[in-house]
């Protein structure tokens, strides 16, 4: 395998781990594969690189993946925009569960002034 055919092939996994706060050791060939080494912050995001990994080649045959968890490296921060329609509580049912625990978003998210005008476009950090 070329090295840039295969970065080309799985450039989307490249942009995941830069994305969700990897840190990218090397991409290189080796033994005919593209070796791809990178650390994620956490397991969630560690199975997103390797869930991708097989959306792009399910047996990925051409592919060596050494992706790791280093817990040292930031957390990445959920967030989310909001769209016509949307309601604090709404946004917090989604993924809370409950409405009422729209005081999470509201402590987290500074720029929110009054919690009943939100507006399309606005971004959050939703907290765990």
């Amino acid at each position: 395998m070329e090295l840039e055919q295969g970065k080309q092939k799985y450039q989307s996994v490249i942009d995941m781990i830069k994305a969700k706060g990897g840190s990218l050791k090397n991409v290189h060939v080796e033994n005919n594969k593209l070796l791809i080494r990178a650390a994620m912050p956490n397991e969630a995001s560690k199975n997103d690189i390797w869930n991708e990994i097989k959306r792009i080649d399910s047996g990925y045959s051409d592919l060596s993946g050494d992706i790791s968890v280093d817990s040292t490296l930031p957390q990445p921060k959920r967030t989310y925009t909001v769209v016509k329609g949307d309601t604090l509580g709404k946004i917090a049912q989604q993924f809370y569960g409950k409405a009422g625990e729209y005081t999470k978003i509201v402590a987290a998210n500074p720029s929110i002034k009054n919690p009943d005008l939100i507006h399309p476009g606005d971004v959050f950090v939703i907290p765990d």
